[in-house]
């Protein structure tokens, strides 16, 4: 069969293709006004709005179970300032304190080891790993131990103990740039310096003060006021905004260094600014309630799971560390009668078994480095 050949048309060669509906899980999209683009997974935006509600619906609970008991119904109309004064005053200045300090060191935990896990490709890589919040309890317990909460608090020496840690670890691990390997190796040498460090002062310091500390590095939110939670709603309003953009430009270094500079990523600084962004958030995190065991460890696993991704999403995860933190409070007032664990006790033991869990399971597939 013979004849002439089928020619293209100019329209053919300069039609735009047509953006496919829907790819592996992803619906992409393009605006005209404003000229913006981008994906949307759908599996993922259902499990942030079900992570969002239970969120708040173990938000309200905790504010209703107490001395005084109240309806969820009071406890929302005391939150929007309708209910009677006497709901009003219980709700607003007693128990609102301590379940938003809550909610937000659960989503700071939580967003920080997402940052964390991801720069490092490592699942087991967490705040309470890699010697930040071991850095903070240890500035905390030689304040207490040595008098200098005198003229700092806690917060502040939790701060600081924190910044300091992550900057050393940041240092040790340099050698022409760093690496996700070297800073899991040295954080973790960190930690048990900050460790020992913490356990001299503690068998060094009187019974008053060994026993302040204990109190503080268990992670507890009882007694939390609107003094704890101003300084971190501050710091969260700059800090998570920064996070979530970091996002992009962090997923590309799982291709690895070289690939990730041909793609226009300046890896140093991106890995550099996501350290100091993560020590940032969970620095505060434990200046306002201590170091709440494994929330930044399981949450992003938790999170990831949930939405079958390739990395932890940092938005899944902090809603994660939210529930499992406000969930954890919950559980600490009510499990056993006429007794008040601190906050920490409950995710420690809950999260034994995640750090077993991780851990055979990287063993299994060779992630954990």
């Amino acid at each position: 069969m013979t004849g002439p050949l089928p020619t293209r048309t100019p329209a053919a060669v300069t039609a735009p293709a047509p953006i496919p509906r829907r790819t592996a899980g992803r619906v992409p999209f393009r605006l005209a006004f404003p000229p913006v683009s981008g994906v949307v997974r759908p599996r993922l935006v259902a499990v942030c709005a079900g992570l969002a509600v239970a969120t708040f619906l173990v938000f309200c609970w905790g504010m209703s179970v107490g001395e005084i008991p109240l309806g969820l119904s009071d406890v929302v109309r005391a939150v929007l300032g309708t209910g009677d004064p006497g709901t009003q005053l219980i709700v607003q200045e007693l128990r609102l304190p301590r379940a938003t300090t809550g909610l937000l060191v659960g989503i700071a935990f939580g967003i920080s080891g997402a940052l964390f896990q991801t720069m490092t490709l490592n699942p087991l890589a967490s705040p309470d790993m890699i010697g930040i919040t071991q850095g903070a309890g240890a500035a905390v317990v030689a304040g207490l131990v040595l008098g200098w909460d005198a003229g700092l608090s806690t917060q502040s020496l939790g701060l600081a103990g924190a910044l300091a840690a992550a900057l050393l670890v940041y240092v040790l691990a340099w050698k022409r740039g760093t690496t996700g390997y070297r800073i899991v190796l040295v954080g973790i040498g960190i930690s048990w310096i900050c460790t020992s460090v913490t356990d001299y002062l503690m068998a060094r310091g009187g019974q008053f003060q060994a026993q302040a500390s204990l109190g503080w590095l268990v992670g507890n939110l009882n007694g939390r006021g609107w003094n704890e939670v101003r300084p971190l709603a501050v710091a969260m309003a700059v800090l998570v905004p920064v996070s979530l953009l970091l996002g992009r430009r962090l997923r590309t270094l799982q291709l690895g260094d070289d690939v990730a500079k041909g793609l226009g990523t300046a890896v140093q600084p991106v890995r550099l600014a996501t350290l100091l962004t993560g020590v940032g958030l969970v620095a505060f995190g434990t200046a306002a309630a201590g170091p709440v065991a494994f929330v930044a460890l399981a949450a992003p696993q938790v999170a990831q799971r949930l939405a079958r991704t390739a990395w932890p999403p940092p938005v899944a995860a902090g809603l994660t560390g939210a529930l499992m933190v406000l969930a954890a409070d919950l559980a600490a007032r009510e499990l056993i009668p006429d007794t008040e664990l601190p906050v920490g006790v409950v995710t420690g033991v809950l999260g034994a078994p995640v750090l077993l869990w991780l851990l055979v399971r990287a063993n299994r597939v060779g992630s954990g480095g």
